[in-house]
Order: structure tokens, then C-alpha cells, then sequence
């Protein structure tokens, strides 16, 4: 069979809704894309840890802590299983952590930037997790068969952070009028930053077209924002936070809600590494990662010592 032969079988299976496994055969495009986005999506889980631990101590009851705990090993859990995904793909899960550190791999954008109080940990779980559960749905729904199935649990997990963060500002907005000044702060600076988590116009995304022609992305970037937008505003209305937004206003023609445009000049400058967190982000992943190091060695010793004697192996 020849290559344009392989091609168009390929791209019949996904018109067909066929799932790609690990050992069937892909285009190196399909298979360049695809490693490139879950990773990203593995690196994010994993960094995403790091601004909710700081608050850990600082959660304001033990009911709160023991939630916050839950949450941040949910997403431990979410970056094992995508790290999982992604090394079926042919690249081993250390080779994946050293990219990130050289800088050949990138995180969510949205983690670059700084939690400051408690209400933007409500912030965080409804707006940020919010957005990721709009764009998980659809990658639940990704052609690729082991990132499709980890998306399942993970959006299910998702939906319990999204109501922690949404309850935490609910109750600050019922509160006194400093916690509802701290709610509406905390609103005012993740609104925007959450937008741009469903990346740039499709316009102008680099890889959107490629990504919905083999359904590794099912909808559109604009879609999905307009969906996430539609949603998060009634919710903002019904506990008394004001979208910041000075045009903000709802189309009865088309029946969305109408935003301004996004301030992309700042998304690229994040991406590119200079956001207000970047280097705290990276450099303290890396510093925990090096402190491990005798953690993973000593379970590799031990594994080693296991499998060299298979009578202690139950």
C-alpha cells in the first residue's frame, strides 16, 4: 500500500468515527499533533498543582483544606493518566519532563498567573476549571482512543472542582463586603486569562485545522469559548458578580452573549514565557523534580531487586 493510499484509509477511519490505537498506523502529522497536545495537557495538570498547595495551610476551615487536598491529588491523578496517554505515543514519560524543562515543551498558559487570595482559589476551580471541562468534553470525544478514554474520568473529576470553586464564590458574594470586594477582584483578574485558555481565533491557530480534520479536536476554538462564555456569565449574574466587561451584552438574534475581544498581544506574551509566574512555575517544578530523584531510584532498585527473585513476587 502506498503512502497516499495509507493516508486516505486513515482519513476514512475518522470520518467514520473509528478510534486510532497505539499500534495502528498514523500520519506523522496526526502523530506530531497529537503528542504535542497531550503532553501540553499533562504538564498542565502537573503544574496547575503547584498555585492551590501554597493555599493548603491558608484554607480558611478543615472542611475547606480537606477539599482543596482532594482536588490537587485529582490532578496528580489527571497528569499520570495523560502522561500514560502520551507515552503511547512512542516517548517515555522522562524524556517528556526533561523537554518541559528545556523549554521544548509548554503548559497551559492560564497557570502563569499569580493566586493571591482565597477567592481566586473559587476563582481557579469555577472559571479555570470550568473552561477545561467545556474543552475536555470534546476531547473526550478525540478520534486517538487512550487520550479519549482518560478524558472520561478526568472531565468527571473536573465537574466536582468546578462547583468547589463556584461554591467558594458563592459564599464570599453572600458574605461581608470585603469578601464580596475579593470575590469581584478575584473575578476581574481570571475572566480574560480564562478566555484564553481555549487558544487563539481558529483564524489565526496554527494547528486547528489539521486538529478538526482528524478529530483530535471535535469543535473549534471560537465554539467552545462562545459556549464556555454563554455559560459562566449566567452563572456570574445569579450570585452578584459583574462580568468585566464595559460591552458585555447579550444578542437576542443569535442568543449568545457578546464579549470584547481578547487581548492577544498578553497570550502570546505568557506563551512566550513571560508572564507574571513563568519562571516561579518552572523553576520550582524542576527544583521538586531533582529532590525526588532518590525517591524514583529507590523504587526502581526495589523493583529490580523483586523481579531478580520471582518467589517474593505475590
Amino acid at each position: 500500500m502506498t503512502e497516499d493510499q495509507k493516508l486516505i484509509k486513515f482519513q476514512q477511519r475518522i470520518d467514520a468515527d473509528e478510534k486510532i490505537e497505539p499500534k495502528d498506523w498514523m500520519p506523522e502529522g496526526y502523530h506530531k499533533t497529537l503528542f504535542r497536545q497531550i503532553s501540553q495537557h499533562a504538564h498542565s495538570e502537573i503544574i496547575g498543582m503547584q498555585p492551590e498547595a501554597n493555599w493548603v495551610l491558608r484554607a480558611p476551615s478543615l472542611r475547606a483544606k480537606k477539599i482543596l487536598l482532594a482536588k490537587i491529588q485529582d490532578e496528580a491523578g489527571h497528569g499520570l493518566y495523560l502522561y500514560s496517554a502520551a507515552e503511547t505515543l512512542g516517548l517515555d514519560r522522562s524524556e517528556m519532563i526533561d523537554m518541559l524543562h528545556k523549554g521544548k515543551a509548554k503548559y497551559s498558559s492560564i497557570f502563569n498567573y499569580p493566586v493571591l487570595t482565597w477567592a481566586d482559589i473559587g476563582a481557579v476551580g469555577w472559571l479555570v476549571d470550568g473552561a477545561a471541562i467545556v474543552n475536555q468534553t470534546m476531547l473526550a470525544k478525540c478520534s486517538y482512543g487512550p487520550y479519549a478514554r482518560a478524558m472520561l474520568r478526568i472531565c468527571k473529576e473536573e465537574g466536582f472542582h468546578q462547583r468547589q470553586g463556584y461554591e467558594i464564590m458563592a459564599k464570599m458574594m453572600n458574605g461581608t463586603e470585603a469578601q464580596k470586594e475579593m470575590a469581584q477582584d478575584a473575578m476581574n483578574r481570571w475572566w480574560e486569562p480564562s478566555l484564553m485558555m481555549f487558544g487563539p481565533h481558529d483564524t489565526d491557530s496554527p494547528n486547528s485545522k489539521d486538529s478538526m480534520q482528524w478529530k483530535i479536536k471535535v469543535e473549534s476554538n471560537d465554539r467552545l469559548r462562545q459556549r464556555f462564555i454563554d455559560r459562566t456569565v449566567e452563572q456570574a449574574h445569579h450570585i452578584g458578580l459583574k462580568v468585566p466587561d464595559a460591552n458585555l451584552k447579550y444578542n437576542k438574534e443569535t442568543l449568545h452573549w457578546e464579549t470584547s475581544d481578547i487581548n492577544w498581544e498578553e497570550f502570546k506574551n505568557v506563551v512566550n514565557g513571560n508572564g507574571p509566574c513563568n519562571h516561579q512555575r518552572l523553576s520550582h517544578h524542576i527544583k521538586c523534580h531533582n529532590e525526588g530523584q532518590w525517591v524514583r531510584e529507590a523504587a526502581l532498585a526495589f523493583e529490580a531487586k523483586q523481579m531478580s527473585n520471582p518467589a517474593t513476587i505475590k
